[in-house]
Parts: C-alpha cells; structure tokens; sequence
C-alpha cells in the first residue's frame, strides 16, 4: 500500500481531489474516463455497505492504474477492510475514529480521518495521522486553518478542505493556507472555461484533442446528469 508520505508528495503535485458517488463503483466509470482525460489523478468512490462493492472497486483500480483511487466515506471498520481488500490507495472519512485509524494500520492502510476543532486536530496528530480532512470546510472559512497553526504550535497535517466547496473555492483555499482541496456536489461541469483555467493553473489542462474525446465519452455535468451519474458528487 502506498504510504502517507507518497500520497502527500502526489498531492503537491496537484492538489486537488474528486469524489463521486456512484451507486455501485463500477456505474463510475463514465466520469472516471473524463476525469482522467482532463489530467485529473485523485478521486475518491464513496463506500457503501453492499454486497460487491470491494470487487467492484477493485475492478475500477485495474482499469485506471494512472488514478489515484480511495475510498471515501469510510465511518466503520468493514468500509476499512474493504478499502485494503480492493487496493485503494487510501481511504477518507467524515470523522476521527480512534478504531478506525487502529484498523487502517493493521492493513497498512492511509486513512485521512476528518477534524474540524482544535481538539480532533491535536487528536489527530497524536494518534499519528500525517493527513487530516477539515470537514465541513464551508461551516469555518478559508482562513481556519492557518488561524489553529498558531495556538496548536509545531507542524499540523497536511490537510485536505472538503465539504461544499466549489471550483471557485479552490484556489482562494490553497492562497488560504490548506494544503488541498476535494470537491464533491461542486464538482459541475468540468469542461466549462473556470475549470479549465483551474486546471490550466494546476498545471493539468489536457491537450484539445484529449478535451473533446472526453466531452463525447460523458455527460457534461458529474454532478447533476441523473441519466448516467445519479448520486455522484452527494457530499
């Protein structure tokens, strides 16, 4: 399993990472071709408790080895053990769960538990988490993050901002001081020009030609097509 510290170093890269809510993960497909198409690398498939789902993902590892696949949503010990079971790179969830961390190391699993106060960060960085998911990032503000540095003293994790952001958010966010940013219901149309000037600043704007191959394989909007996406991006 990749360790925290890989995940870190590809998340500098580019920090940004998507989640999808599938109702099965293999019905994420679709929007995995186009989020791979326009240079996109970390997504995340929400667990869910249901027959399949572990070899579903595992499945969806296989056919985009160039993504950075997790598990998002993780709140139980069996999210966890099927989250190693397929072979996620990592695994995310909403809460800071002593156990749930305990399970993730038995696996070798790296498992970004989500904080909001001053307690769960410091909680966090006892129980040895080197990533941690501000979550909901929009109930406290861009300027949070660098507001705890200060009274929590030495280096905090790399935190991920997640939790009704949008594509505007993203930049404002890093400027702020996280480290990344996941969207999930403000995911929107990715082809529309703010998303391809994010990406274009990101340093992962695809060529035209990769553009317009992606636009024909999937709808236009991951997060709102019921056609083909229903759920996905339900944060």
């Amino acid at each position: 399993m990749p360790s925290a510290e890989s995940l870190i170093q590809s998340l500098r890269a580019q920090p940004l990472l998507i989640v999808l809510r599938p109702g099965d993960p293999l019905q994420a497909e679709p929007a995995l071709k186009r989020l791979q198409a326009l240079g996109l690398r970390h997504v995340e498939i929400a667990w869910q408790q249901r027959p399949g789902w572990a070899e579903q993902m595992a499945e969806l590892i296989q056919r985009f080895p160039a993504l950075e696949l997790g598990a998002a949503s993780v709140c139980k010990p069996q999210g966890v053990v099927e989250a190693a079971a397929a072979g996620c790179r990592y695994a995310v969830s909403p809460v800071l769960d002593p156990a749930l961390q305990q399970e993730a190391a038995r696996r070798d699993l790296v498992l970004v538990p989500g904080v909001m106060s001053p307690s769960e960060v410091h909680h966090a960085r006892q129980l040895g988490c080197a990533i941690v998911k501000l979550f909901p990032a929009v109930s406290v503000g861009p300027g949070h993050w660098r507001r705890l540095r200060g009274p929590l003293g030495a280096a905090l994790p790399f935190c991920i901002a997640a939790g009704g952001l949008t594509s505007a958010d993203v930049r404002p966010w890093l400027e702020a001081g996280v480290d990344a940013v996941a969207l999930g219901s403000g995911l929107g149309a990715l082809e529309e020009e703010p998303w391809l000037e994010l990406l274009a600043a990101l340093g992962t704007a695809p060529d035209a030609g990769d553009l317009v191959g992606c636009c024909e394989r999937a709808p236009a909007d991951l997060s709102s097509n019921p056609a083909h996406l229903k759920g996905f991006g339900a944060r």
